[in-house]
């Protein structure tokens, strides 16, 4: 019996990634999820969830973001709050203020904004 194959993405501090927009996928508008979403293409707008967002490496985002824990490893133009955790990885570049109740900072990070620290909600 043929398995058929695995189209989501695993991370193991939160398990299965839902959706993933691949890297020839541009999108624009308000965007609002409940389960893991990773974007590895372009997105404009906005962006509101409780969930997870995971912006791939490669990624273009130019969006607002309210979520509840973002991990970066593209590119973020615009403010992000994460009322749950902010991870940067060494790839990640964001440009633009944070709040979050936790932060993680790789080496090789690009951080231009402000930072605010805010309790977990």
């Amino acid at each position: 019996m043929a398995r058929k194959p695995q189209t989501s993405t695993v991370t193991p501090e939160i398990g299965n990634i839902a959706t993933v927009f691949g890297r020839s996928t541009s999108f624009y508008g308000i965007l609002e999820f409940e389960k893991p979403l990773q974007i590895n293409g372009r997105f404009e707008g906005e962006i509101l969830t409780d969930g997870v967002l995971v912006v791939g490496e490669g990624a273009v985002i130019r969006a607002n973001i309210k979520a509840g824990t973002v991990i970066v490893g593209g590119e973020i133009t615009g403010n992000i709050e994460a009322r749950t955790r902010l991870e940067m990885l060494h790839s990640g570049r964001v440009y633009g203020n944070i709040r979050t109740a936790k932060l993680q900072i790789a080496d090789g990070v690009v951080f231009d904004g402000n930072c605010e620290m805010i309790e977990e909600s």
